[in-house]
Formats: structure tokens, sequence, C-alpha cells
């Protein structure tokens, strides 16, 4: 099939190079010429396991091609996916302009009839104002199907090739048809429902697994002051089949791209339906609680902070991606400013320049290339993401470089059986202190 994606971010251009992978003719939009040439040269603007090389390779082969046009984008093409982001308002709410743009674009330039299927996550009843806009701009025969997307970052190839289910939200057989046949070889469910449902599964499903981690956070908690242990908790909960062993690790919380916004926007969608989602809003409360608490435990380790020198080991939200975009790690650093301590960090993927021009960091950090330069000085390690390399450090090193052996584990990768027999002070997320 002739397909087109716009929007060239994680989502959009995981789906284009998988797409052309399987032997679709793919044209992946942007309007960001700088990306557009980079990916042109098989360069890919972020990092994301395995899309670089499936970039290179349909490239050789001519299997997608990258442009800024969008009457190329769209030209003689059998299904156009939309792609693009759907930021967080102040309030809460989707942003939804980038997608009435798209949509603009598209009523203005298709020619015959097209397939519009949208892979952003929105607000239901977003397709609805996608086919408003669409018609206003054209007389041509479209129709729209919500096929929300379930990417990790980190294993994003890997999820789309593999996926677990695949949601097709459509009000016309004819589309749902195409549809079904271009996902035919997929080995997993596929799930047609109306467009209002699909839409809504995206979002439901998030809420969920975003429900799940600050509930096992507040179990966590509460074991700290009875003296259970959250690893056996978790471990013996995930054994019901009822409830499974995801997301029932305890730490300092969800962050990226998705979870805090769907969850927000999804509180908003209730409320502006007259439903006060109060379990949502206790999620959200919960998961910026986690981040305080583990300041209270560094300060009550370590006394009056101002002026320290304290050592971040992970900046991204999450192992195998450079996205620090909303990451627990970024709260955990600017509360430590607010305390007048020094922060000194590492992360093996995360960007030095993006970081010093995030927008949501409120003051300095020293960058560093190497793990270990980063300890120099340092009264403490604080582990803010489970990167492997972080699994299984040079202890020794850590020691030689800490002023104090002190180590505050955000993330719960350590034993504390281990760090007591090494000799560190060790605090992590609902276990013994050491």
């Amino acid at each position: 099939m002739n397909i087109s994606v716009l929007g060239t971010g994680y989502v959009g251009l995981v789906t284009g190079v998988c797409l052309a992978n399987l032997g679709h003719n793919v044209t992946c939009y942007d309007i960001d010429k700088n990306k557009i040439e980079l990916l042109k040269c098989g360069k890919v603007p972020f990092f994301e396991p395995q899309v670089e090389e499936f970039v290179i390779k349909n490239l050789l082969k001519n299997g997608i091609n990258f442009t800024t046009d969008i009457k190329i984008a769209t030209k003689d093409c059998d299904i156009v996916f939309i792609a693009v982001g759907t930021p967080q308002k102040e309030n809460g709410e989707a942003d939804l302009s980038y997608i009435e743009n798209v949509a603009m674009q598209i009523g203005k330039n298709i020619s015959a009839y097209t397939i519009i299927v949208n892979k952003s996550t929105v607000p239901i009843g977003t397709a609805n104002l996608i086919k408003t806009i669409i018609e206003n701009e054209c007389d041509v025969e479209f129709d729209i199907i919500s096929n929300p997307e379930f990417l990790r970052e980190g294993s994003a190839v890997e999820d789309f090739l593999n996926p677990e289910r695949i949601i097709i939200g459509s009000n016309s057989e004819k589309a749902s048809e195409i549809i079904n046949e271009l996902y035919k070889d997929f080995l997993c469910p596929i799930v047609n429902t109306n467009i209002e449902t699909a839409e809504m599964i995206k979002y439901a499903s998030n809420a969920f697994l975003a429900t799940k981690i600050s509930f096992i956070n507040e179990i966590a908690n509460i074991c700290e002051k009875v003296g259970a242990d959250i690893d056996d908790v978790s471990h013996a909960m995930g054994l019901d089949s009822r409830i499974g062993n995801k997301f029932l690790n305890a730490g300092i919380g969800y962050g990226g791209s998705c979870f805090p916004k769907d969850i927000k926007a999804l509180s908003n969608i209730a409320l502006s339906h007259n439903y006060d989602f109060e379990l949502l809003k206790s999620v959200i409360k919960v998961n910026c609680n986690q981040r305080l608490f583990l300041i209270n435990k560094i300060q009550k380790l370590l006394g009056n902070l101002e002026g320290k020198k304290i050592c971040i080991w992970g900046i991204a939200f999450k192992p195998d991606t450079d996205d620090i975009r909303e990451s627990a790690a970024i709260d955990i650093i600017n509360l430590l400013h607010n305390k007048s301590v020094v922060v000194n960090a590492y992360d093996p993927q995360a960007n030095h320049e993006h970081i010093r021009n995030h927008e949501k960091i409120t003051g300095e950090i020293n960058l560093f290339s190497d793990k270990y330069e980063a300890l120099k000085n340092c009264e403490a390690l604080v582990v803010t993401t489970e990167w492997e390399e972080f699994k299984i450090p040079d202890f020794d090193k850590i020691k030689t470089y800490l002023i104090n052996p002190t180590i505050i584990d955000g993330r719960n990768i350590y034993s504390p059986i281990k760090m007591k027999k090494i000799g560190f002070k060790y605090i992590s997320i609902g276990r013994k202190e050491i």
C-alpha cells in the first residue's frame, strides 16, 4: 500500500519505518526541515533502539522517503497516518492545534478516496473534529479511523511489530476492511470498535497502568512503616493472575511523554462531561508526592542540604530512551535545587544541550559524560533511572569518589543485603534502611 505518515516523532517515525520494513511504500512528513534532512541522511534525531537501523535499511531499498512538502506526502496515498503531538495545556487539557492544522492540510491536498488514520492520543470525539475540518476543505471521499498506539519508549519497534493487540475504531465498513487487511499478518487480537471506543481505550489503558504504579508506591510507603518488604509484597501480588506482575515496581513514580499528559487529559475529559474522576486525581497526587517522599529521605539521611553536592544517576524518564519529558529525575533535581543543593548528573543517552535548555529545570546542573566522574566530592548518589549499566557498577569506585558511601536508590535496583555487606549507607523505597 502507499502510506503517508504525518509527524516524525517517536510514534510517527516508528510507524513509518516499521510499515516500510513490512513492504509498504511509505512517505514520512514533518514541518521541521532540519529533522527531515537528518532522516534523509539516515540519522535519527532521538535515541530509540533499532529505529536508525530501519531508517537506513529502508532508505537503501527506496521503501521510505522523507519530505517537508505536504502535497508530496498526501499524493496518491491509500492511507494517511496522523502522528503529530497533542501536548498538555496549562489546565491539563490536550492541545489539539497540531491535529487541527494537519487535518486542514489533508483536506486541502487529498484528491481521491483516502483513509485517515489517527495514531495521536486525543480526547474522545476528536475524530469527528478531524472529519469536520477535512470536509470544510474538500469534497473528496474519505474515512476516519482511530488506531491508537501502545508503543513503549525503549522498545517501540518491537512493540509495533509484535503487538499484544491492535485497536481499529471505525464507523465505516469499507475503511475498516482495508485497515484490517493492513494488519492481517500480525499475530495478535484485532479489536474492531466504533471510533469513540477506540479513543477511550488508549486513555483507559494508560490511566490503569498509572494507577498500578501509584498504588504500589503507596503500599511501599506503608511497608516502611510496618517493617514489611515491598519486593516480596510485589512478587506475591504479581503471582495472582488477576493482578499480574507488570507495573508493580515501587519507586519515585511515573513520568514521560504519555502517562502524566494522558491521565490529566482523561481527568479533564471526565470533568467536561460533568463527572469528577476522584481516583485519577489521587493517582496524580500520589505520583507527585512520591518525589517529595524521596527528598525527605535524603534530608533525613544527610541533614541540612544547603550547599551540599549530590550526584544523580539517570535523567531520562526510563531506560533505553533519551526522552526527559516529565521525568521524575528532573522533579527530584528541582526539589534539590530548592534546598540549595549542588547537583552533578549523568545519563547514558540524555542530550546535554536538551537538559540545559529544558524549560522545567529550575537551576544549574553539572553534567558529566562519565558516571564515576560525576560522583567526585558528592555527599551521596541518588539513582533515579534504572539503566542496565547502573545495576552492576564498580562499588569500590563509588566508595572512592563519594565523600561518604551513601546511596539513595529511587528504583530499588540494589539489594539491601549486599549494600550492608559492602558497607554502604543505603535507602530505597519500601525496604529496610541500611
